[in-house]
């Protein structure tokens, strides 16, 4: 079936984060959301008509899965990444972020120190530091428009600090870079030398351009299958985060052992009924869906590129190799980081994420989402363009 992305779905009066608490969360009550990184789109028809068909079922009991879930998420790795792991390494969170949590309490102990690569997502932040252990920070290298991995900084960090853990984001949220297999496996070389446990968080694979293909870190370093996990979901790729469901594959029979035990301590057990009926039928029959809505994304990229060019030459855009993200370099409106977040909330009504959350040294930045309808971003970036006129 043909899918209409240029269809405007009004989320309001819908308890959508994205809509619905802008003043909750400091915000003019008129703001146009484009931050929070979900999309404006329904989801796949076969997950909404295998979602009814539970709901008319009418019974939401405790629920577990069976080997067919399995062979579906299993199936989507192998077909799209030549990836397949085994069924024995599944373990189920409500979120890669819980899952990260997990990972810091069962493969670290407080004080210990994990790296993070900033700018980078925001709570990888706080699932260090929330839970008592020191936070490393390796900056990306930006040059050129492009941003690579500071290897020599990366290491020595590492050594440094004595880092106990590595938190990879791949893709890379929020600049869009997708590592290539020789950047994986540097990083992979340095871990397993210095004895570092990998959790990679690989939650917006599904968006890797097809010139820059994703790469699964376990199937880069199978070498480090003692001291590494992955994280998947299904929550980005088919616009179901609110069903709260994320597939976490854990080689190593002692290191599931271990997150399992922190689940325990945590109260997790078994995920939402509807989550999991979302995710099985995501991955069986949302190909057709997620084909249409990358072309879409990619029109979308296009069109801010070309309208950045155009109408708003002052602002950069850091061309992405993946995921719906725009990471947009503000420097040469030679704001501060204050004036800049006013510019875009006050002057402009728009709802970004600005560039200083996901690390202090990006302050000049800002982060906008690609995921809506075309007329909903157009009216984003000619607000903005609007504000930057005022200057």
């Amino acid at each position: 079936m043909n899918y209409d992305f240029d269809k405007v779905i009004d989320r309001t009066n819908t308890n959508s984060l994205k809509y619905d608490f802008a003043v909750e969360r400091g915000r003019p009550a008129d703001v146009l959301p484009l931050w929070v990184a979900d999309m404006d789109f329904p989801a796949p028809q076969p997950v909404l008509d295998a979602l009814q068909k539970a709901v008319a079922h009418g019974i939401f009991g405790y629920s577990e899965v069976k080997t067919p879930y399995y062979q579906a998420v299993a199936g989507w790795f192998e077909r799209h990444f030549g990836w397949r792991p085994e069924e024995s390494w599944l373990i189920k969170t409500p979120g890669v972020v819980c899952a990260l949590a997990m990972a810091v309490r069962a493969y670290t102990k407080p004080g210990d120190a994990v790296l993070i690569q900033s700018p980078v997502y925001y709570p990888f932040y706080s699932v260090v530091q929330d839970n008592d252990r020191k936070l490393v920070a390796s900056e990306l290298l930006y040059k050129d428009g492009r941003y690579s991995i500071d290897l020599a900084d990366f290491e020595a960090k590492i050594r440094e600090h004595q880092v106990k853990m590595v938190i990879l984001c791949s893709p890379h949220n929020p600049i869009g870079r997708v590592w290539t297999l020789e950047e994986l496996q540097a990083i992979g070389r340095i871990c397993k030398q210095y004895g570092v446990f990998v959790a990679s968080d690989e939650i917006h694979c599904d968006f890797a351009f097809a010139e820059h293909p994703h790469h699964v870190f376990l199937e880069a370093c199978p070498e480090l299958a003692d001291q590494a996990l992955v994280c998947t979901a299904p929550s980005k790729t088919f616009n179901i985060a609110g069903l709260q469901v994320s597939n976490i594959w854990i080689p190593s029979q002692a290191n599931r052992k271990a997150f399992l035990k922190e689940m325990d301590r945590s109260g997790l057990s078994q995920l939402n009924a509807l989550g999991l009926v979302a995710c099985q039928a995501a991955y069986e029959g949302g190909e057709e869906w997620l084909t249409q809505c990358k072309a879409y994304l990619r029109t979308n990229l296009d069109f801010t590129r070309s309208f950045l060019a155009e109408h708003l030459p002052q602002i950069r855009l850091v061309e992405p190799e993946g995921t719906y993200f725009a990471w947009l370099d503000c420097s040469a409106l030679g704001l501060s980081c204050e004036a800049l977040n006013d510019l875009v909330v006050n002057k402009a009504k728009l709802w970004l994420d600005a560039g200083h959350i996901f690390g202090k040294a990006w302050a000049q930045y800002q982060r906008i989402v690609l995921a809506c309808p075309r007329s909903t971003l157009e009216q984003a970036l000619t607000q903005l363009e609007g504000a930057i006129q005022t200057l």
